[in-house]
């Protein structure tokens, strides 16, 4: 039995990936968990970025008064860089945009077995959309993220509902 083979049997997990693991994934981590929670479904969710530039900090402050502005707390959120092994662990890997989809199918090990995709891909009309990348922006840059990963949350719960049934 591969390393793909024994993940799969433990069910739907997701891991959202962006740069620096402290704005967009997280935020998407957040709003998917969430998502998830409403519609019922048990999935292992986590995020990491494809840089190291930030490891094992916490998410930026914009990214946390954001999510906080909607009854989310991401003190506890702490960054890592995306592994090797992760392409083993995960059923789902999601990238918030054409770069870090690029580097991860670079990384990606011949027998993993994630399935890549953005996450904008689970909305209609808006596949291959990336989310908004608000790190140089202003709150209206963090509130237009948060609308994107939230938008991406819950499509792609629905999508883990439909799937599963």
């Amino acid at each position: 039995m591969s390393r793909g083979t024994q993940n799969m049997e433990h069910g739907v997990s997701v891991l959202f990936v962006c740069m620096g693991n402290i704005c967009r994934s997280p935020l998407a981590e957040a709003a998917f968990r969430q998502a998830a929670a409403r519609h019922g479904l048990e999935v292992r969710v986590e995020s990491a970025g494809t840089g190291n530039w930030h490891v094992g900090e916490a998410p930026d402050p914009r990214a946390r008064a954001m999510a906080a502005r909607h009854g989310i707390d991401l003190d506890q959120y702490r960054a890592r860089v995306v592994t090797g092994q992760d392409f083993y662990q995960f059923t789902h890997i999601i990238a918030m945009d054409h770069a870090n989809m690029a580097h991860l199918s670079r990384m990606r090990p011949v027998d993993g077995v994630s399935e890549l995709s953005l996450l904008l891909d689970y909305v209609a009309h808006r596949h291959g959309t990336a989310v908004v990348d608000p790190y140089y922006g202003t709150t209206e840059d963090f509130a237009a993220t948060w609308r994107d990963v939230s938008e991406g949350a819950e499509a792609l719960a629905l999508y883990l509902k439909k799937q599963a049934r």
